[in-house]
């Protein structure tokens, strides 16, 4: 599986940003993809996910309200919209594929996904 970030950039805070992850491969095998974002000298730390095949989703506390997943199994591309930015959601956005069986409560651990798209940056300012 191939993955493909985009839609990063500068926003102010409050403002609104979508992220697209478009996928290409095997994309039959997906079971969860999934969003991680990395900040300046912190580790990655997962954001959101959802089942391929399913409707269930899953959000990090502090995204929850805010930020939402979804996607679009024609064009094989999963969305973050991302809403009421803070300029601590500043963070380079990774999209993640698990195809090495179902798990839920989706992992939240980088070790569990196993493709990774190249990551696109977000930028908050104050």
């Amino acid at each position: 599986v191939q993955l493909q970030a985009s839609g990063g950039g500068l926003v102010q805070a409050g403002g609104s940003l979508r992220l697209s992850c478009a996928a290409s491969g095997r994309t039959f095998n997906i079971d969860v993809m999934a969003w991680f974002q990395q900040a300046p000298g912190k580790e990655r730390e997962f954001v959101a996910a959802l089942t391929w095949y399913g409707d269930r989703t899953d959000y990090t506390d502090s995204v929850k309200g805010r930020f939402t997943i979804s996607r679009d199994n024609a064009k094989n591309t999963v969305y973050l919209q991302m809403n009421r930015l803070k300029p601590e959601d500043t963070a380079v956005y990774f999209c993640a594929v698990r195809s090495s069986g179902y798990w839920w409560p989706p992992p939240r651990t980088t070790l569990n996904y196993d493709y990774w798209g190249q990551g696109t940056l977000v930028t908050v300012s104050s």
